[in-house]
């Protein structure tokens, strides 16, 4: 007795899909191989293949008094910044979505438009308007510049659960008596919260790395980590450079693992 098996044909399109797929995964996890395999390398220079494995780097970054205190800044400077994002980006959701507002899409751009303008430029403007109103650069100037960008990452996956949001369910919970207030932070808040923690872990990740911006806000023993590892690379390029880059990539890993085991990243796949 013979078995017939059931092939699919070959698909020529979905196969170069695949690979045009795998050739970006490529391309993308390529240059944070590099800097792991000179992290641990023992020479102070890029060399391949490596001649072996050393943790010296990470030593010289976790004893260097300017890359921990940079690294603490900047830790809480993104902190500071995901609480100020989240409220501001939400409440601004909220109003666009809910609100009966007039130039709804003029205000949705408006709100944006920190994403289309070069970093750069917009340090150099919140550098002179600082100047000029005489605040000078303080750290909660920074903050707040750094918050100006973080906004629309929050804004913009929160409207995206708002406007997919089945309004019934709130009005249900009206229905059966529960206070305005009561809905929001019991009914609301929770259906949204992903589209929040979403935006909130984009805000926290692009403030960490913020560096255009920060080059023109931070003062002499007060730079945040992208501004030490730029000057450090002026006068050296070792494996400190990439141990401090390795640690960075982890902290961001940190975040969204941390949001995973909060309320899964499934839920993100939605917005």
């Amino acid at each position: 007795m013979s078995v017939v098996l059931n092939r699919r044909p070959f698909d020529p399109g979905k196969a170069a899909y695949l690979g045009l797929n795998l050739l970006l995964l490529v391309f993308l996890l390529a240059p944070i191989a590099i800097i792991f395999v000179f992290a641990l390398n023992p020479t102070p220079y890029i060399s391949f293949p490596p001649v072996g494995i050393t943790l010296h780097w990470f030593d010289k970054f976790f004893e260097t008094g300017d890359f921990m205190r940079s690294l603490w800044l900047s830790l809480w400077i993104a902190a500071c910044v995901l609480v100020l994002s989240i409220v501001i980006g939400g409440a601004c959701a909220l109003a666009l979505a809910r609100g009966d507002l007039p130039g709804r899409t003029f205000l949705t751009a408006f709100f944006m438009s920190p994403l289309m303008l070069p970093a750069i430029l917009t340090g150099l403007a919140l550098f002179q308007g600082y100047l000029l109103a005489g605040i000078g650069r303080p750290i909660w100037g920074l903050i707040m510049a750094h918050t100006l960008i973080a906004v629309p990452y929050v804004l913009r996956t929160t409207l995206a659960v708002l406007y997919n949001f089945d309004r019934r369910i709130e009005e249900a919970a009206s229905v059966l008596g529960a206070s305005p207030s009561r809905v929001f932070f019991e009914v609301t808040l929770p259906l949204i919260q992903p589209g929040v923690f979403a935006g909130g872990v984009f805000a926290f990740i692009v403030s960490f790395d913020q560096f255009p911006v920060s080059l023109f806000l931070v003062v002499p023993k007060g730079e945040t980590l992208p501004v030490v590892l730029f000057n450090y690379m002026k006068f050296d390029l070792d494996g400190a450079i990439a141990a401090a880059s390795m640690v960075s990539i982890l902290l961001a890993l940190a975040v969204v693992l941390t949001l995973e085991r909060l309320i899964g990243l499934k839920a993100y796949v939605k917005l």
